[in-house]
């Protein structure tokens, strides 16, 4: 069976500049997938050009009037722009015509109004941004990254539980170790809310590892780190900036002198390694981990091969069944669990959602 992905064209700072090439070479690549792609009919078509003679089975083109700009507030887009590529994108997952959705566009809007459309999985009250990212020893699973700024211990209890789901998924370990993020390893550090979400975790059927530091992400001392969003957004940006700031130091180093110069040509192969091995192009794509279907969101500022990976997380995500092991695990250990229905915007507004 074709796997069906539903793509926001307009999304990001590129638009189709971005998503249609690496759309094409994805289907190219993927000869099992098929892609709904939502957006101006007229643009889509422009871009795709003689392309669509040789995909025509496995594309469909939805067209869509709006698109959510970058800097749109979300409640704006939610109740405004109806006819938005993002909006018509969730639809086709909610409709059953898609397994996922990748989008480049407005996280805030991307968040909410798939939060609106879709709902949270029975016994998840808030969804997390998930993302897995280098270290190490492999990949290591950070949650949440921006999605919620504050957490109960239970909403922690339950990141833990999505993300040490998605791991299991996705690198089909058996029982993945859980970590929660602290200023230190020892029980008595953290505020009282950290303490009590390390209770819970402990308390549940989970591998839980106990507290980690900031330099056990990528030292791949758990498989899944949880914290709040405020924190886990700051560390996603101090690793970006530390990573940029090596591949700086680097740089200057080996253009410093002629010498540095011929050094670097004996050091290429390896520097030309380490530079993929660390590409973060190639982890691109956040999930949004809780709703009741796949939604990935890629960086805003995504080039082609960027967006490449965004879709091919999509792809694996799908294959893996990442949803449904998590409604699974959630069905039969209900009793860690409360759930919470959001119905209106002035819900979403009070959860900090819009």
């Amino acid at each position: 069976m074709a796997i069906v992905l539903s793509v926001d064209m307009m999304g990001g700072d590129h638009g189709v500049n971005v998503t249609v090439p690496a759309c094409l070479k994805f289907l190219k690549d993927n000869l099992d997938v098929k892609l709904i792609m939502v957006g101006d009919r007229d643009t889509i078509y422009r871009h795709i050009g003689d392309n669509l003679s040789l995909f025509s089975d496995r594309i469909e083109i939805i067209h869509s009037s709006e698109v959510v700009g970058m800097d749109e507030p979300p409640q704006n887009a939610m109740r405004n722009k109806k006819d938005s590529s993002m909006r018509v994108a969730i639809n086709q997952l909610k409709d059953d015509k898609a397994h996922a959705i990748v989008s480049s566009g407005n996280t805030g809007a991307l968040m909410a109004i798939s939060r609106y459309v879709l709902r949270t999985i029975k016994g998840i009250d808030r969804p997390a941004i998930a993302k897995l990212m280098p270290t190490i020893k492999g990949d290591v699973c950070v949650l949440d990254l921006g999605a919620n700024v504050e957490s109960t211990p239970e909403h922690l209890l339950q990141f833990g539980i999505m993300g040490s789901q998605l791991m299991r998924a996705v690198t089909r370990k058996p029982n993945p170790s859980v970590g929660i993020l602290n200023i230190g390893t020892e029980d008595i550090k953290g505020h009282e809310g950290i303490k009590k979400a390390a209770e819970l975790l402990k308390k549940s059927s989970l591998n839980f590892y106990g507290n980690v530091e900031g330099d056990d992400i990528n030292k791949g001392t758990v498989d899944v780190v949880v914290c709040d969003g405020f924190t886990g957004n700051v560390a996603l940006k101090t690793m970006e900036g530390v990573a940029k700031m090596i591949a700086f130091f680097l740089k200057e180093a080996f253009t410093s002198s002629i010498m540095s110069k011929i050094m670097a040509l004996a050091a290429y192969p390896v520097l030309k390694k380490v530079k993929a091995r660390l590409d973060p192009r190639k982890y691109n794509g956040a999930v949004l981990l809780g709703l009741n279907g796949l939604v990935i969101k890629s960086h805003g500022g995504a080039d082609e091969v960027a967006f490449y990976y965004a879709l091919e997380q999509a792809y694996h995500e799908v294959n893996a069944g990442v949803i449904s092991l998590l409604k699974e695990f959630l069905n039969q250990n209900q009793e860690l669990l409360h759930e919470k229905e959001v119905h209106s915007l002035a819900e979403f507004k009070e959860l900090n959602m819009l």
